[in-house]
């Protein structure tokens, strides 16, 4: 018996990658790659191809190659961008739905080799791949199974081909920091659906690129948010039961995909993708129409401070550029984040943390994830008390979980004092890897953060308070539930 009990504790070691993927008291836990993205928080999407430059969203598949023809195509200043943006990466769309490959692919005859683009020798996943690298970001590819185009499509030799496109791309581009598969299924070129072979298409990625997370409706590793507005539920749990849902259509409801399930099965965090300008393709009549500074900024708290990562997807114009108003906007979105959480107020003023007569201060502000402090088992008695030196103005509080060791708080307040005088009160759901919470401005020298329920004993890593902006404090606080 203790043989056969050896063998399932080393199988199970082996089916989890070598990373405890659940405990007993929190639940599933993240894989180390997940770990890796989820610290990832801010990143671009690039919508380029044939639809740029005929003015559609959904290409028909029956486009000729020759009208992609980017003339002033730079992705060194896609990544200038991105980077003094704060985005951490781009994942560009390396082959939508209309089936044009912006690679040159030996498993397609609709790809910029057959363009006149740079006379057919064009490559814009190897231009990008070497400009992330000269820039320091992560590289990352969506590469949609629908094809409009390719004469197989509907047949099982599809499958076949879009299997090898996968190998191509990581084994040419790899590694990626992330894997993005749309779930959209319609006709191809001879009126027939495909039968997507997803079990197929998981296992060869995690067998030619293990370390890379996969995008889908249900994963496995990271989960479509269910809208396209970049919004995160305020309840927002990492964890998605899958059993008996597929992806695309099949997908579990958008509000289940929004929250997650609060004793979800699987570790799948959220992912919420959104456009900058109404489309996701670039549009010219759309110039005037790019979100604000503030929109933006608005989108990011519903989202990186609802626990989720931001994906914003910035499309380049016809010349292959990042036009001036999509910059424009994201250099005061990152003007407006600096600005936001440059200092926190706890460390300006020298403030302590204290859990009953522990002073955690050190711990809670060093910003690093991997130290944190234990609220024990009888975490309702107790709360952690933040105490300023002198009267501060603040509007905004942010906290964090060590998310390694699983998502545990299921509710939280936040009580703000002057003196003995309870100015504000705040009651939460989730916190997460990241919770912001933004509220009207108070004048306080004190905090107290209680924990009304957890699945095990809650775990803090970093707190911060600080005194953004009213106007944008005013913007968000709206939606927030607070007392």
């Amino acid at each position: 018996m203790k043989k056969i009990f050896l063998l399932l504790v080393c199988a199970l070691f082996l089916m989890t990658d070598g990373y405890s993927q659940f405990d007993s008291g929190a639940g599933p836990l993240p894989t180390e790659r997940q770990l890796k993205w989820q610290g990832n928080n801010f990143y671009l999407f690039v919508h380029f191809g044939p639809n740029t430059f005929t003015n559609l969203e959904w290409g028909k598949g029956s486009e000729q190659e020759a009208v992609f023809n980017p003339t002033s195509l730079d992705c060194r200043q896609w990544c200038r961008i991105a980077k003094a943006a704060g985005a951490k990466g781009i994942i560009l769309t390396a082959k939508h739905h209309d089936g044009f490959c912006l690679w040159p692919s030996a498993y397609s005859a609709h790809t910029v080799a057959q363009s006149s683009w740079r006379n057919g020798k064009g490559d814009v996943l190897k231009e990008l791949s070497e400009a992330c690298k000269v820039y320091g970001l992560s590289f990352g590819v969506y590469l949609s199974p629908w094809d409009r185009n390719h004469p197989a499509y509907g047949t099982a030799a599809y499958n076949d081909v879009f299997v090898n496109m996968m190998k191509e791309v990581v084994a040419r581009y790899g590694p990626f920091f992330e894997f993005w598969w749309d779930g959209a299924n319609g006709e191809g070129p001879n009126g027939k659906k495909q039968q997507y072979d997803w079990h197929r298409f998981e296992s060869t990625m995690r067998s030619i690129a293990p370390e890379t997370p996969i995008f889908s409706d249900i994963g496995p590793d990271i989960r479509w948010v269910g809208n396209e507005n970049g919004i995160a539920g305020t309840t927002n749990w990492d964890l998605l039961d899958t059993a008996g849902f597929s992806r695309g259509k099949g997908a579990p409801p958008a509000d289940t995909l929004n929250r997650g399930n609060v004793n979800g099965a699987n570790w799948i965090p959220a992912e919420c993708d959104v456009s900058i300008r109404p489309g996701w393709f670039y549009h010219r009549e759309e110039d005037s129409l790019v979100k604000t500074p503030r929109k933006l900024f608005d989108i990011y708290l519903k989202s990186v401070g609802r626990g989720a990562n931001l994906l914003l997807n910035v499309p380049p114009d016809r010349r292959g550029l990042i036009s001036s108003f999509d910059s424009a906007a994201l250099m005061g979105f990152a003007r407006l984040r600096e600005e936001s959480f440059h200092s926190s107020l706890l460390i300006k003023d020298k403030a302590r943390i204290l859990l009953g007569n522990k002073n955690l201060t050190a711990v809670l502000t060093d910003n690093n994830e991997k130290t944190w402090a234990d609220l024990g088992a009888d975490y309702t008695n107790v709360f952690l008390d933040l105490r300023f030196n002198r009267i501060l103005q603040m509007n905004c509080i942010q906290l964090k979980e060590p998310v390694q060791n699983g998502q545990r708080v299921k509710s939280f307040t936040v009580e703000i004092f002057s003196g003995d005088q309870l100015m504000y009160r705040l009651e939460q759901t989730t916190i997460g890897h990241q919770r912001i919470l933004t509220f009207p401005l108070q004048s306080a020298d004190r905090i107290r953060i209680r924990i009304t329920d957890a699945k095990a004993n809650p775990l803090i890593s970093e707190i911060g308070v600080y005194h953004m902006d009213e106007d944008i404090s005013q913007d968000v606080s709206m939606s927030l539930p607070c007392k």
